[in-house]
């Protein structure tokens, strides 16, 4: 996949083909605004941190992430999720956020209720693994420019 991905590109797709994960995410972003969180940047994307120990979840340009973690991989995974709204358009909640939500659900109530660790790595399903990949590629190329 070519990581290079032109500004106007990213926001006329998330805006019209990935509309409604797009539309979520600024719903999202102003409940945040709202309540005081301040966004901040992560390649083309906005995001917000909220709460503690969770990961993230992805809405089109908009990704919100724990307080707790400050990692560039997590940020990179959840962009990587914005670029596949733009790919998946409006396939993207029935394609990536309704089975990566309830794929993350489960692991959580294994790990934490039943204290079992996961059989597999987080990223061991294609639509993860997609999003972490497409997120690296593009900030790779992004921060080389």
């Amino acid at each position: 996949m070519n990581p290079k991905l032109p500004k106007a590109l990213y926001f006329f797709l998330s805006l019209t083909w990935g509309s409604i994960t797009t539309f979520a995410g600024f719903f999202a972003a102003l409940a945040m605004l709202i309540t005081g969180h301040k966004p901040r940047r992560w390649g083309y994307a906005w995001y917000f941190e909220v709460g503690k120990h969770w990961g993230g979840a992805s809405l089109g340009p908009v990704f919100l992430k724990d307080r707790t973690s400050d990692s560039p991989h997590l940020k990179n995974h959840e962009f990587g999720h914005s670029i596949q709204n733009c790919y998946f358009g409006p396939l993207m909640p029935l394609l990536v956020g309704l089975p990566s939500s309830t794929r993350y659900r489960i692991r959580r109530f294994r790990e934490n209720v039943l204290k079992k660790s996961p059989k597999t790595p987080y990223e061991s399903i294609w639509f993860e693994a997609q999003a972490t990949k497409l997120g690296n590629e593009f900030m790779e190329w992004y921060e080389s420019k």
